[in-house]
């Protein structure tokens, strides 16, 4: 009796997460299908032209939007911003630089602060 080793699948938009895609954007046929885990690293690997595009110019999901801007998903969420927003977009957010992403920029900034001043505290015990 052997057993045969199937491929774990995963849903689009837990593959479209895990590349750091905003799901909507992405090609119709990648979004109906599922998504082996031997197609995700293929696309890691070698990322296909719309990957590509999609990684460059969005839109991008919050999460890749609060990493350009250097702030929280809540600090995002604070500043109003809820829609997956292009990388012209984010440019242009970081060139007029906003109150609101200045708070939250400095608030991103002491989080960083403190969790490395207590990771060096901790270090020394």
């Amino acid at each position: 009796m052997t057993s045969r080793k199937t491929s774990q699948t995963m849903k689009p938009a837990t593959a479209a997460k895990k590349l750091n895609v905003y799901l909507p954007a992405t090609p119709e046929e990648f979004r109906e299908g599922v998504v082996s885990r031997d197609e995700l690293n293929a696309l890691q690997s070698d990322p296909p032209q719309w990957l590509q595009d999609l990684r460059r110019d969005g839109p991008h999901p919050r999460q890749v939007v609060a990493a350009r801007l250097g702030v929280s998903l809540s600090g995002l969420a604070r500043g109003g911003v809820t829609d997956p927003l292009t990388t012209e977009e984010i440019t242009a957010l970081k060139a007029e630089m906003p109150e609101w992403l200045q708070r939250e920029r400095a608030t991103q900034a002491e989080v960083r602060r403190k969790a490395a001043r207590l990771k060096e505290r901790d270090a020394g015990r």
